[in-house]
C-alpha cells in the first residue's frame, strides 16, 4: 500500500465530507508537531484548495522527524472554505490579501522562525521522513537549499506506467540541468532554504511564476544547492499545467520539445534568472 493511501480518502472532497474523527485527529496531530523552538518552519500557501488542504495537512501531521517544527499557513484571498479548513485544524495562518504565489511565499518566509524554511503546496502529500530528510540536507556544510522530486497520483486517465515513464524523463532532465543551472530545476512544492539567507535575496513578487527559480538563483552565491533523490523526500501531488496540454502523452511531447530546445541550458550557467518556458512545469 503506497504511504498515500489513506489522505486520498479526502483528497479532492469538499471539507463537508470530512469525517469528525478525521478532523480531531488531523487536529490533534498539528498540535503535536509545533514547536516553541523550531528548527524549520513548515510553510503551507493555498488558493482555493478547500478540497486538497486537509490531505496536504494530515500528511504533514504525520511527519516523523527530529528536529523541531512549526508548521504554518498563508491563504492567499481563497474564495472556498480553505480559511475555515485551517480554523477547523487549528493551524497557524494568515491572509495575504495581494495575489500571486510570490506574494504568498514571501508571507509565509516573513513569519517563519525557524533557521530553514520549507515551501510546501497545499495541493500536495508529503511522505513521513520528508521534512527530516530535507532539514538533514540543509545541516550539511556549505548547503544553502535542497530540492527534491514529485510524483502523480495514478488515475483512470493517468495510468501507473505511464507516470512512471513520464516522470523518469522528466527527472533525467531536471537531474542534467542541476548541475549547471540548479535554478531551473528547483520547484516551489519541494523546496527547502536557510531562512536568512531568503530573506536577504528576497521572493520576487514581480512575475507570474519562477519565484522559486530565481531565489535559487540568488542563493547559489552563498553556497551549494542540493538535489535529493531519496524516495523519502518524493512528494505526490495533483496534475497542475500537466493536465491543461491534455492526455499525459501530450504532456510529454510538449514538454521533451521545450526541454530539446532549451538543451544549452544543461552546459551553461547565467547570473540572471530566465524562466525559459519552465521546460518541465509541475
Amino acid at each position: 500500500m503506497k504511504w498515500y493511501s489513506k489522505y486520498l480518502s479526502v483528497y479532492e472532497k469538499p471539507f463537508a465530507e470530512v469525517p469528525a474523527a478525521t478532523v480531531a485527529e488531523v487536529r490533534a496531530k498539528l498540535a503535536e508537531r509545533q514547536s516553541d523552538r523550531p528548527l524549520v518552519t513548515v510553510s503551507v500557501i493555498a488558493y482555493n484548495e478547500e478540497k486538497r488542504l486537509t490531505a496536504c495537512l494530515w500528511s504533514l501531521a504525520e511527519q516523523q522527524c527530529r528536529y523541531p517544527m512549526e508548521i504554518i499557513a498563508t491563504d492567499n484571498l481563497s474564495k472556498d472554505r480553505t480559511a475555515e479548513v485551517l480554523e477547523a485544524l487549528g493551524l497557524p495562518w494568515q491572509r495575504e490579501t495581494t495575489p500571486g504565489c510570490g506574494h504568498a511565499r514571501l508571507c509565509g518566509l516573513n513569519r517563519a522562525r525557524g533557521k530553514y524554511h520549507i515551501n510546501i503546496d497545499a495541493d500536495t502529500m508529503y511522505p513521513p521522513r520528508y521534512v527530516e530528510t530535507l532539514v538533514g540536507a540543509l545541516e550539511r556544510p556549505g548547503v544553502v537549499a535542497v530540492s527534491s522530486l514529485w510524483g502523480y497520483i495514478p488515475d483512470a486517465s493517468h495510468p501507473a506506467f505511464g507516470l512512471w515513464c513520464y516522470e523518469l524523463a522528466r527527472d533525467t532532465h531536471l537531474w542534467l540541468q542541476s548541475f549547471r543551472r540548479p535554478e531551473l530545476s528547483v520547484r516551489g512544492l519541494v523546496f527547502a532554504y536557510d531562512t536568512s539567507l531568503a530573506r536577504k535575496v528576497g521572493i520576487r513578487t514581480d512575475i507570474i511564476r519562477g519565484e522559486d527559480g530565481s531565489l535559487a538563483l540568488g542563493l547559489k552565491q552563498y553556497g551549494r544547492i542540493v538535489f535529493v533523490r531519496s524516495r523519502r523526500a518524493r512528494a505526490v501531488t495533483g496534475y497542475g499545467t500537466v493536465s491543461k496540454d491534455g492526455s499525459l502523452l501530450d504532456s510529454f511531447r510538449i514538454r521533451a520539445v521545450k526541454a530539446l530546445k532549451g538543451a544549452g541550458s544543461l552546459f551553461t550557467r547565467k547570473s540572471e534568472y530566465e524562466d525559459e518556458e519552465d521546460n518541465l512545469l509541475k
